[in-house]
């Protein structure tokens, strides 16, 4: 059963939401949250696999309550989804900082929001190509930062090729083709990368491929 919590000041968004999951046999809500410091008390309180947390909400938003959620070793295992009523708005690319793995539109298929609940309980990244291709966007108009040499420096070269082939919008199986390896072979490169970079998940890893220079937009 995957658990998850709600997290958006708007009670009809909520319970339209909640609806839809409970339909599900393998999901159910646990919680609701009409703001962020809630969401954070309630991810606390109930430990989800999942929370769908809006970024625009009174108290606290969804960044600083991503934030939270994503510093706390109680919640190692809660993935954050945020939500969304554009494609990519301004917030998103911060939230993604911040510790997300990823967002949904909020008027997204009933269909797809189902399967992008269990993606990101398995810890996958809900990054499409198409979200991949604007947050390379992003970096087209912001110089990229550059993180300290050392943390680059612990990954081996494998490992570097793979975290550039991830901010690129590949999935494992992708890059195991490029690398010419297994898929199994390849998890294990991004596996490691993510580790040894304090990467959450595959979306903080394509951001820090960009803000590291590992990968550089139009290239």
């Amino acid at each position: 059963m995957i658990r998850v919590l709600l997290a958006d000041d708007q009670a009809l968004i909520r319970a339209g939401f909640k609806a839809l999951i409970e339909a599900e046999e393998s999901i159910e809500v646990v919680g609701e949250a009409g703001d962020g410091r809630q969401a954070v008390a309630l991810a606390v309180e109930h430990l989800p696999d999942v929370v769908l947390l809006d970024i625009q909400m009174p108290v606290m938003d969804g960044i600083e309550a991503t934030r939270r959620i994503a510093a706390d070793p109680r919640l190692s295992d809660v993935h954050v989804v945020i939500l969304t009523n554009y494609g990519l708005d301004e917030y998103v690319f911060d939230a993604l900082q911040a510790g997300a793995g990823g967002f949904l539109l909020k008027d997204t298929d009933p269909a797809d929001l189902l399967h992008g609940i269990r993606v990101a309980a398995r810890g996958d990244a809900l990054l499409s190509p198409d979200i991949t291709r604007r947050l390379i966007g992003e970096f087209v108009s912001r110089p990229p930062l550059t993180l300290p040499p050392g943390e680059l420096g612990l990954l081996t070269e494998r490992e570097r090729e793979a975290v550039a082939l991830v901010g690129r919008g590949l999935s494992n199986d992708e890059i195991a083709v490029h690398m010419v390896v297994s898929p199994f072979t390849a998890k294990t490169h991004v596996s490691r990368a993510m580790t040894k970079l304090g990467a959450r998940d595959r979306a903080q890893l394509v951001v820090l491929a960009y803000e590291s220079g590992l990968v550089t937009p139009g290239r």
